[in-house]
């Protein structure tokens, strides 16, 4: 009777340590989102680099987006529209996660927030995106380009904000933004073609600023390259009483068979007080992945 306990005490106590000091190389989803942060800047009122009828923040607006980055609790947050990496430390601290963002001489710049426990591998801004001449007064807004890993796999992540206005129109429309979306994403076909050729699983996600579904014929020339996983299809954005989604996560090669289904979420704003102006007009937009 005595051995049986015993043997019954030593099981007990695995099971215990099992609970306490899980495996190390136990699967963990990784969470990725995407959010426009609306003109976040420190800047104050009459900034010239600042349209004059945008919202200031007060240090209680700020306090209140960190709070919804907490319950977002995401590994990997591509964000837009933020004036900095001081502001945007703000909203995701030091203490969780490390700050990149492009460097573009501009007030809406995008960024990555990365969670402190993955490794970075920065490569160059995607430039190009900036269709424009030099000579024109405000440059398009780069794509923040990177590679992050936890040690077993490894993801090539490209951040982008596109330029608005061509939302859902046909894309030979002749109008000044669909001409200039369209050639955007002739850009993105490029980069896209090059992770097919160097064989790395990919995620594109941002403001694309166009309701993307598979049928788009914009998404349908994107995916030609390489097949395409678009997220958010077939689903509407519950985001400020609903909308259709222009804030997407695009997943190519291996990357596509790493997403968890169902997994999609949508982040609203339902505290006491929250407007699109003290929080954001847009929502955070989440996926989880079964990083290998």
């Amino acid at each position: 009777m005595g051995k049986y306990l015993s043997r019954s005490r030593i099981l007990v106590s695995l099971i215990w340590l099992a609970v306490l000091f899980p495996q190390k190389g136990r699967c963990q989803p990784l969470r990725i989102t995407t959010w426009n942060m609306s003109w976040l800047t420190p800047r104050a009122a009459l900034d010239p680099a600042l349209p004059e009828d945008i919202y200031h923040r007060s240090p209680a607006d700020i306090q209140r987006l960190s709070d919804y980055a907490r319950r977002v609790d995401a590994d990997i947050i591509g964000f837009q529209e933020v004036d900095g990496p001081q502001i945007a430390a703000r909203v995701f601290p030091a203490t969780r996660y490390h700050i990149y963002m492009t460097n573009d001489p501009v007030v809406q710049r995008v960024g990555l927030a990365i969670r402190n426990s993955l490794s970075v591998e920065r490569h160059p801004d995607l430039t190009d995106l900036n269709v424009y001449p030099p000579s024109a007064p405000h440059p398009l807004r780069s794509g923040l380009d990177v590679t992050v890993s936890d040690g077993k796999a490894s993801l090539r992540i490209l951040v982008l904000h596109l330029k608005t206005g061509c939302w859902d129109n046909p894309p030979n429309e002749s109008k000044h933004a669909c001409p200039t979306l369209r050639r955007q994403f002739e850009i993105l076909s490029d980069w896209i073609l090059e992770r097919q050729d160097e064989g790395e699983s990919f995620a594109i996600m941002g403001d694309f600023n166009r309701r993307m579904t598979p049928g788009d014929p914009l998404f349908h020339e994107l995916s030609q390259p390489s097949p395409l996983l678009l997220t958010t299809a077939g689903k509407a954005s519950p985001c400020w009483g609903g909308e259709y989604f222009i804030d997407h996560i695009l997943l190519g090669g291996q990357a596509r068979n790493w997403l968890i289904p169902d997994s999609l979420r949508v982040m609203t704003f339902k505290g006491a007080g929250d407007t699109p102006k003290n929080t954001s007009d847009h929502c955070p937009v989440s996926v989880e992945l079964s990083f290998p």
